[in-house]
């Protein structure tokens, strides 16, 4: 009885080997039938969904062009559109240099943001070197920019230039502080227009659609609309002029930054020849009104030399204050 206990305590190992060895085999058979048919909870059906997604924004990345060719295209469309010179996008992209500068300043400005300050400036450098046109690395330019002409124009490190703007020649977007790290000079914002020679100093903000005159030094912000003329530069507000409001989306944006009504002086003068008009309009009214009385009562007692009719030429004079 002692050996068939033996037999018997050693009849479970072997079974256990037995049963292990059975088992052995149907473990990779398990494996493989789990990755042929995955459980749709495990991400089978997911990843069947994903495909035909995949396959989708492949098809639609490979119909748009690169964000940096749109980019690119935009920024010849706008000189296109506002330089009547301009005859085709070859000429754009050969003759100008605006738009060298900007192609240029958006390396430039990658380099900076990255890190690589010298890169950036080095490249920076070289941009004005070709095109005469000063941009810092560290300026902010959107899209759309023409910068025209471009000889001398200077921007600085915390300038920001926003979309649909037009800068001439001569333009100085400078600082008036020293101090490291803070905002010195300007932000323009959207379908801003700066005329030649005009200096925007300080960092304040230039509203949007505003208009900067020629030659205007520019030291306050100036409110979205406006027109800044003069050294120093005075504000005048945008006329609300139904009219002159549709004459001016008709021709998208005035040259130069310069507008009928720009020149305070001129509008100083045309107020005063319309008070002018005005007066010598109700003074003729009054000798009508008192010929009628006197007529009514005894007869002609106006003077012979009253102004009972208009003759003062406020268009011709409007005329004269406008060349």
């Amino acid at each position: 009885m002692g050996g068939g206990a033996g037999r018997r305590g050693l009849s479970g190992p072997r079974r256990a080997q037995e049963a292990d060895a059975a088992a052995a085999p149907a473990v990779p058979a398990r494996r493989a039938d789990r990755v042929r048919s995955p459980h749709p909870a495990r991400g089978g059906a997911r990843d069947d969904r994903r495909r035909p997604r995949r396959q989708a924004l492949d098809s639609a990345s490979l119909r748009r062009p690169p964000a940096m060719f749109r980019r690119l295209k935009a920024d010849i469309d706008a000189i296109l559109e506002r330089d009547p010179a301009a005859r085709s996008r070859w000429e754009v992209v050969t003759c100008y240099p605006g738009f060298h500068a900007i192609v240029l300043h958006r390396l430039a400005h990658a380099c900076w943001n990255a890190g690589w300050k010298w890169l950036g400036r080095w490249i920076s450098h070289w941009n004005r070197w070709l095109t005469g046109i000063e941009i810092h690395p560290g300026a902010r330019i959107g899209e759309r920019v023409f910068i025209d002409h471009g000889m001398g124009v200077v921007i600085g490190e915390t300038a920001e230039v926003g979309d649909g703007c037009t800068i001439y020649h001569g333009v100085t977007l400078g600082g008036t502080s020293l101090y490291k790290g803070a905002k010195r000079h300007p932000t323009l914002g959207c379908n801003v227009i700066v005329g030649a020679g005009a200096k925007v100093l300080g960092g304040f903000a230039v509203g949007d659609g505003a208009k900067i005159g020629s030659n205007a030094v520019v030291t306050k912000p100036v409110p979205a609309g406006a027109t800044a003329v003069g050294n120093p530069a005075r504000i005048i507000v945008a006329d609300t002029d139904e009219k002159r409001e549709a004459a001016a989306a008709k021709m998208g944006f005035s040259a130069y930054g310069v507008t009928q009504n720009d020149d305070p002086l001129s509008q100083a003068l045309r107020g005063l020849i319309d008070n002018a008009a005005g007066h010598e309009h109700q003074i003729a009214l009054l000798w009508q009104a008192i010929e009628k009385l006197a007529c009514a009562q005894r007869g002609d007692c106006v003077p012979s030399d009253a102004a009972k009719t208009e003759h003062f030429e406020a268009e011709r004079l409007n005329q004269l204050v406008g060349k």
